[in-house]
C-alpha cells in the first residue's frame, strides 16, 4: 500500500485536497457535504476525490450515495503511520524546510 499512498497523495496536483480530507476525516466521519463546508471546497471537488480515495480503500463509505458517510478504511488505518509520514512531507512540501 506504501507506493500507493504516496502516488494518491502526493503524486498528483489533487494530492493537497486529498490529504485535506484524510485528516478531516481523521477528525470524525462527515459526509461530502460536510467535507466541503469544513474544506472550504466544492461539493463536486470533495466528491470527486472521495471516489479516487474509495477507488483505492484508502476511504470508504456508508449508506446510500447522497447521504453516505466517509471515513478512514481499515487498510488506511492500519497503515496510519505511513499516511501520517506522507502528511508531514506534505506539510514540509507545503511549507518549505522548517527550522
Amino acid at each position: 500500500m506504501g507506493g500507493l499512498l504516496w502516488h494518491v497523495l502526493t503524486g498528483t496536483s489533487d494530492g493537497e485536497n486529498r490529504v485535506r480530507i484524510l485528516r478531516t476525516l481523521d477528525e470524525r466521519p462527515r459526509n461530502a457535504n460536510r467535507l466541503a463546508e469544513a474544506l472550504d471546497r466544492h461539493y463536486e471537488t470533495v466528491r470527486h476525490h472521495l471516489g479516487v480515495l474509495v477507488e483505492h480503500d484508502i476511504v470508504t463509505d456508508t449508506g446510500d450515495d447522497y447521504g453516505a458517510v466517509y471515513l478512514l478504511s481499515g487498510r488506511a488505518r492500519r497503515n496510519w503511520g505511513l499516511v501520517e509520514e506522507i502528511l508531514e512531507h506534505d506539510d514540509r512540501r507545503s511549507t518549505g524546510p522548517r527550522e
